[in-house]
């Protein structure tokens, strides 16, 4: 087997190396240091195709395999795990998701957004009591004709203070296993930082990696249209899990 590099995959390598080393080594330690969010080296990484490496070319992105993005996140992180961290999240944690379980309406609408449209993702599990163990969470999305209403809270989220679409792991229901265990059905949704009702809180004071911007967030009635639900409902855990 052979684990050298492509030729595509080395240029990768080469042309992050030199971003990295011009651009983000730089102001590295004053990012940390000020918890200030690297907006113009993520524009510039908009602009170079990064945050969008493995969405198809026909949405905007590059097209290109998880090696490459990898390749881009460990080039960042070498010099500044803030950026490391907003570029893997933006691609896997979001665009991810959306490119395997979205609708074909939802990759029109929301993949060009996330490349050539310089808007951020995230994605958002974790809640005050369901870390490690996510199936707890509590956060519900209610179907109400038209549209889902979603309540609670989320914490830990990566990107949420300057992030424009999330993916919001919700509640829709219950339902009873074989052994007739009554469980939560546990649904996905895609969620827009202006839909009424969303809100972002207070930033987390944290000790490293303090340049990617990590936040609650708040959901008080936000209504968000029910073309809006990722994949199947009641299938948000496995996507989730898979993501």
């Amino acid at each position: 087997m052979d684990f050298n590099l492509s030729r595509e995959h080395q240029l990768v390598r080469k042309m992050m190396a030199e971003f990295t080393e011009n651009e983000v080594k730089p102001i590295a330690a004053e990012t940390d240091k000020t918890s200030q969010y690297p907006r113009e080296n993520i524009e510039k990484l908009f602009n170079l195709g990064v945050m969008g490496m493995c969405i198809p070319k026909e949405y905007g992105g590059q097209g290109a395999d998880p090696l490459a993005s990898a390749i881009c996140i460990e080039e960042l992180s070498k010099q500044c795990a803030s950026t490391g961290d907003i570029v893997a999240t933006h691609n896997g944690l979001c665009c991810d998701p959306i490119i395997t379980h979205g609708t074909e309406a939802q990759k029109a609408k929301y993949l060009p957004m996330l490349t050539k449209g310089h808007k951020v993702g995230a994605f958002c599990l974790t809640e005050s009591d369901a870390g490690s163990d996510a199936a707890k969470g509590q956060t519900e999305a209610k179907l109400d004709g038209d549209h889902y209403v979603l309540n609670g809270s989320k914490i830990f989220i990566t990107n949420a203070g300057f992030a424009d679409v999330f993916i919001i792991i919700a509640v829709t229901g219950f339902v009873t296993d074989k052994r007739g265990r009554k469980q939560k059905e546990i649904s996905a949704f895609i969620v827009e930082r202006t839909d009424p009702g969303f809100k972002v809180g207070k930033p987390e004071d944290k000790m490293g990696i303090r340049g990617s911007s990590t936040c609650e967030l708040i959901m008080e009635d936000c209504i968000i249209p029910k073309d809006r639900l990722l994949g199947k409902q009641g299938k948000g855990f496995a996507i989730a899990m898979k993501t």
